[in-house]
This record gives C-alpha cells, structure tokens and sequence, in this order.
C-alpha cells in the first residue's frame, strides 16, 4: 500500500461549545444538590479557600469549576445579582 505523505490533510478538531460562568455556576450548584450538600455554602467554601475539595467530583462538577478563575466566578455573581435588580 502506498501513501501520499506530500499531501495536505484537513483535520477536524473537536471544538467544546464554551459554556460562561452562569452555566457552570448552575451544572455546578445542581450537582451539589444532588448529592445532598448546601451548594452556596460549598461554593462559598471554594471561592474563599481555593480548595477544590468543597466541590463534588459528581457530575464532573469539580473539573467545570476548575475552568474558571475564581474572580470570574465572583464577577458573575456580583452581575447577576445586580442585574436581578434592574
């Protein structure tokens, strides 16, 4: 069998639609429930400490959260709260 390696070849990369803080935020704070924690007091735990350990591995919920930087999750829950307001 003979191959073309001169050839160019298009490789399809398997793109993940970027979900933003709010989504994550929810996936994450469902899971919480779920396995029965208090979800704001985990994710308070988490954004004070760093510690990912506050968050459940359930539901890759520990993993999504780690994609954020904390200072994006708190400028998401400053926004939302905020805008709830408007």
């Amino acid at each position: 069998m003979i191959r073309d390696i001169n050839g160019t070849r298009a490789f399809q990369a398997r793109v993940e639609e970027e979900k933003d803080a709010g989504d994550i935020l929810r996936e994450v704070h469902m899971a919480l429930i779920e396995k029965g924690y208090d979800p704001v007091n985990q994710i308070v735990g988490y954004l004070l400490s760093g510690d990912p350990a506050y968050i459940t591995g359930f539901r890759d919920a520990r993993r999504k959260i780690q994609e954020l930087d904390r200072d994006e999750i708190l400028e998401e829950l400053v926004r939302s709260y905020l805008e709830k307001d408007d």
